[in-house]
């Protein structure tokens, strides 16, 4: 397995929001646009399924990470994103020790619905396309 610092691009720092389903495939890295989160990895065993391959899940995560993420940078302050629809192709393999990013490439800002598209690549080869809507919501009063 290769050295992941070192496979790690220029601008990528530790992705700065942790949760309990991603904490198995730490280190994430992220590197925020005007426009986009971008998500990336060193694809590593954890990441896999039985036959060695970047497991479509992992994928699916990360895509719906990633386009909401970047569906916040138009938001409000306080509003939040849920999931209503996320969809996955899945247009060619990634495999141990690539370096695997998710990159939003659209984002339609509305007032109760957000769009978004994204690729997924493994060392810069597209490898999946997700699309994912996101219901607003009011921002979370504090008790």
């Amino acid at each position: 397995m290769p050295d992941e610092n070192a496979t790690i691009p220029a601008g990528f720092a530790r992705h700065y929001r942790e949760s309990p389903l991603t904490d198995p495939w730490e280190p994430l890295y992220s590197k925020t646009t005007e426009t986009a989160v971008i998500l990336g990895v060193v694809t590593r065993p954890a990441h896999t399924n039985s036959r060695g391959l970047v497991h479509g899940g992992l994928i699916s995560a990360l895509a719906d990470n990633a386009m909401g993420l970047s569906c916040g940078l138009r938001l409000r302050a306080g509003q939040r994103l849920l999931t209503t629809s996320l969809s996955v192709d899945f247009l060619g393999a990634a495999g141990l020790g690539q370096w695997l990013t998710v990159e939003t490439e659209f984002v339609k800002p509305g007032s109760t619905l957000c769009i978004a598209q994204a690729f997924v690549k493994a060392d810069g080869k597209i490898c999946a396309r997700a699309n994912a809507t996101f219901r607003v919501t009011a921002p979370q009063v504090a008790a």
